[in-house]
């Protein structure tokens, strides 16, 4: 069974700064792209940023610029340093993994995801 959990979600005031990150684990084969969703209340859940195996990203219009996706193959983690920060980025944040587990197929693995309130 592989395991997503993400950490670093919180509150920050308007301008601030917060860091998420987010770590496989389990009998992991290999992993595809890796990226970040968030959602918020009322909304549907929307791409972030996601970065593939060889490191290429794309953010979200919304969110590029402040924004930075990063990930540590050889720890599988991801993490998505986040700045200016501004109230409409109040959301869950959820990690997402596209991954190849052992003695299974490729599929979508989600962490449980991590709340993100900006806020004076």
């Amino acid at each position: 069974q592989v395991q997503l959990v993400e950490s670093g979600g919180g509150l920050v005031q308007p301008g601030g700064s917060l860091r998420l990150s987010c770590a496989a684990s389990g009998s992991i084969f290999s992993i595809y792209g890796m990226g970040w969703y968030r959602q918020a209340p009322g909304k549907q859940r929307e791409l972030v940023a996601v970065i593939n195996d060889d490191g290429i990203t794309n953010y979200a219009n919304s969110v590029k610029g402040r924004f930075t996706i990063s990930r540590d193959n050889a720890k599988n983690t991801v993490e998505l340093s986040m700045n200016s920060l501004k109230p409409g980025d109040t959301a869950v944040y959820y990690c997402k993994a596209d991954l190849v587990p052992h003695a299974g197929d490729r599929s979508d693995c989600w962490g449980q995801g991590t709340q993100v309130a900006v806020s004076s």
